[in-house]
């Protein structure tokens, strides 16, 4: 039968943004011009840091892995992003991280926006660890180390590229095939790409070292040996609780800067160190509220968990291009009765006109 109900309101249509409408917005600008953009609304955002709201990620932890909800709202927009983290998801054939987004008026709490977000926490997080490299690595730097050479790697090294201005990426992984397949993908960037064979090797010459690995446990991807001074340490893999990448005297010799202390001293690498330990907040270097880097010997480390007001500016920047690139595609999401009191009348309404669905 003919669908003859009216057609939904404007106000019931929600923007959807799908994994090939984020492909296609990606390629559209340009991946490094896409972090670059990103990374400039991460900043912005951060300058604002005290109108958000601000809370841990609420976690589900099970043996496999976690599922987390990470909201926040600066009072007229609401973000929210779902994401999972499970290690051994590579193994069976899985993402390791899958995610999506929401974002939403605060005045009446309709939706804006629907979005995949497992491509774009990836273009984020390079993004935001772009913008505290550029407040604390060493002006410099034109050499990085990639320590981990999965997913989110041929991202990073772009931002670095975009952002910091690095030229060579020094890459290594526990398997080869791994930094195979980045030096594969970085080959057109113009980035020179050194493949080393072991993490020592990886981190010679470099001013700035990005360790990003998947497993969940305490492991030691940096010995303290391996960290010279008046290096930048972007540390990403590490974000939840029993899962670290870096031996705690780094921590002792650096000076360590995160997103938000309550939910980093559970899941960052300062998870290792007693509570009191001193950290900075990374938006106050940014506001020239606090010093970043002081001098060429010091030691600065990222402890990077990823935060929410970090999503809600990769949204936001999202949202900003839908009306130009035009890849999206409209839900119909939200019951829009005539009568906002009657819902019932609505659904009854539609049976009459033919909607309800019957038996073949």
């Amino acid at each position: 039968m003919k669908n003859s109900a009216p057609a939904p309101s404007a106000l019931a249509m929600v923007p959807f943004v799908s994994v090939e409408n984020m492909m296609r917005i990606v390629n559209t600008l340009g991946p490094a011009n896409v972090i670059e953009k990103m990374a400039d609304y991460i900043e912005a955002d951060f300058l604002r840091w005290d109108q958000f709201d601000k809370t841990p990620r609420v976690a589900a932890h099970s043996r496999e892995g976690v599922i987390e909800l990470m909201p926040t709202s600066d009072g007229e927009t609401y973000g929210f992003k779902y994401v999972n983290g499970h290690p051994a998801n590579m193994a069976r054939g899985f993402q390791t991280v899958t995610a999506f987004g929401v974002l939403a008026r605060v005045d009446n709490g309709y939706p804006i926006l629907l979005s995949e977000m497992t491509v774009l926490t990836a273009l984020r997080t390079a993004a935001t660890s772009a913008v505290a490299a550029k407040h604390l690595a060493p002006a410099d730097s034109r050499t990085m180390a990639m320590i981990g050479n999965g997913a989110q790697c041929e991202f990073q090294a772009l931002a670095f590229q975009r952002v910091i201005g690095i030229d060579t990426v020094r890459l290594y992984d526990i398997d080869p095939q791994a930094t195979r397949k980045a030096a594969r993908n970085l080959a057109a960037t113009g980035l020179k790409i050194i493949q080393c064979g072991s993490p020592e090797e990886a981190v010679s010459g470099a001013g700035i070292i990005t360790t990003c690995t998947a497993d969940k446990q305490y492991a030691t991807i940096l010995t303290d040996n391996m960290v010279g001074s008046g290096v930048h340490i972007n540390a990403i893999g590490g974000d939840c609780p029993g899962k670290t990448e870096l031996h705690r005297d780094i921590l002792l010799r650096s000076d360590i800067f995160v997103e938000f202390p309550p939910q980093t001293r559970i899941e960052g690498e300062i998870q290792q160190l007693d509570a009191d330990h001193p950290v900075t907040e990374l938006w106050q270097v940014i506001a020239n509220r606090a010093e970043g880097r002081k001098s060429d010997r010091q030691i600065t480390l990222f402890d990077s968990v990823g935060f929410a007001t970090e999503d809600f500016s990769a949204l936001r920047f999202i949202h900003d291009q839908l009306e130009t690139t035009g890849h999206f595609v409209e839900l119909d999401m939200l019951a829009d009765p005539d009568d906002p009191r009657d819902l019932f009348g609505m659904v009854k309404r539609a049976d009459v006109e033919g909607l309800k669905l019957t038996a073949s």
